[in-house]
């Protein structure tokens, strides 16, 4: 299977929608804020399996000391597959250095992110306002 990664914005809404129904993610549920989100995104990468959007994931940064990553997410018939790894991968090309980078993780995506050199921020606790109800 051959994926191809992008960082190109000009990724169809309907793509996007489909993407997020399959993972059960609420944001879909708003989605022109989604995409707004994602298009105003410091980065954005997109894994494509031909011309099907199987995974994708964006930052959140000043540009130079912190970065946030909000949304990883891969198709379901796709994960496992190293697609996730491969979409870190390239957002650490422009991240690596900084000083701070963080997400929020809950589940198996936290077994993921550990393996991607991700690690508990000490004793901090997660606090949030949201308006999903899937965590």
């Amino acid at each position: 299977m051959h994926i191809t990664l992008s960082t190109h914005k000009d990724i169809p809404l309907q793509a996007i929608l489909d993407l997020y129904k399959a993972n059960e993610w609420s944001s879909a549920d708003k989605p022109e804020q989604l995409y707004q989100g994602l298009m105003n995104s410091h980065s954005l990468v997109s894994a494509w399996h031909g011309e099907q959007l199987v995974g994708l994931g964006n930052a959140i940064s000043d540009g130079h000391l912190v970065v946030y990553y909000p949304h990883l997410l891969v198709h379901p018939d796709y994960q496992g597959k190293g697609i996730g790894q491969m979409i870190v991968a390239k957002l650490q090309e422009k991240y690596a250095g900084f000083h701070m980078q963080m997400l929020t993780a809950d589940g198996k995506a936290i077994d993921f992110y550990k393996k991607v050199g991700f690690e508990r921020a000490g004793e901090t606790e997660p606090m949030w306002i949201y308006g999903g109800d899937e965590h």
